[in-house]
């Protein structure tokens, strides 16, 4: 996968755990056999952070931005961007942006049934 979107992760084909980190094997039963799979992007904001040091001038344009972990219904935790407004707690939907000419994760807040 040359491009490979942000929420494209490693899936266990013998006992379907999802592994973002990108192991070589399965820590739950020890498979081999991992198949990249997309996950829902659907969860709920663990952790945030709002970022107002930047590591390069390219994104100190962008500061203040907020950054949030997030625990996918797929039982893994990813961190992307997210509005200012987003709080612990609240259940998100995640989705590609490119920022800086990168693709990238960002998270927004769910929509109510």
């Amino acid at each position: 996968m040359s491009t490979q979107h942000p929420l494209d992760i490693q899936r266990c084909d013998h006992c379907g755990t999802w592994w973002a980190l990108r192991p070589y094997a399965c820590a739950a039963c020890g498979g081999t056999a991992l198949s990249w799979q997309r996950a829902t992007g659907e969860g709920v904001v663990i952790a945030r952070s709002e970022v107002h040091r930047a590591p390069d001038a390219q994104w100190k344009a962008l500061t203040p931005y907020t950054l949030v972990l997030v625990k996918l219904h797929e039982q893994v935790t990813l961190m992307g961007h997210a509005d200012a407004t987003t709080t612990v707690g609240q259940h998100v939907h995640g989705r590609a942006v490119e920022i800086n000419g990168r693709l990238l994760l960002k998270f927004e807040a769910r929509s109510p049934p």
